[in-house]
């Protein structure tokens, strides 16, 4: 028995996956608009409850957001509310470039837009 337990606490423990729902891992184009007006940006990991968007400049935590998902068959629209902003810089590179620069935000779907639905005014 105690070689049982010795064993286990030498083990590493392995991380939780927190997140309930399955993900998506594909990269793709979005239009985003907020407060700060439109940009575009990458939507990464995207579930049934939200997404990451890679952009230059994320929303304040709290805001809403409209993400454009554009498609040849018609675009799609989701109001989302940001819950985490995440600023990753990488080591410098030669003559202070950065390099393995990573902005974004991760947002919770509220709702769905329906096609031909007029913008809702955003907070």
């Amino acid at each position: 028995m105690a070689r049982e337990r010795a064993g286990r606490e030498q083990q590493p423990q392995a991380r939780a996956e927190r997140r309930a729902e399955p993900r998506l891992d594909k990269a793709f184009p979005v239009f985003l608009q907020g407060d700060r007006g439109e940009a575009l940006g990458i939507a990464r990991n995207i579930s049934e409850g939200g997404l990451f968007v890679e952009t230059r400049n994320p929303e304040p935590l709290g805001s809403q957001v409209r993400i454009t998902f554009p498609s040849q068959g018609g675009d799609m629209t989701a109001v989302a509310e940001v819950r985490y902003v995440c600023h990753l810089v990488g080591r410098l590179g030669s003559g202070g470039a950065r390099q393995g620069a990573l902005r974004g935000m991760g947002v919770r779907f509220l709702y769905f837009e329906a096609a031909g639905q007029a913008p809702p005014v955003l907070h």
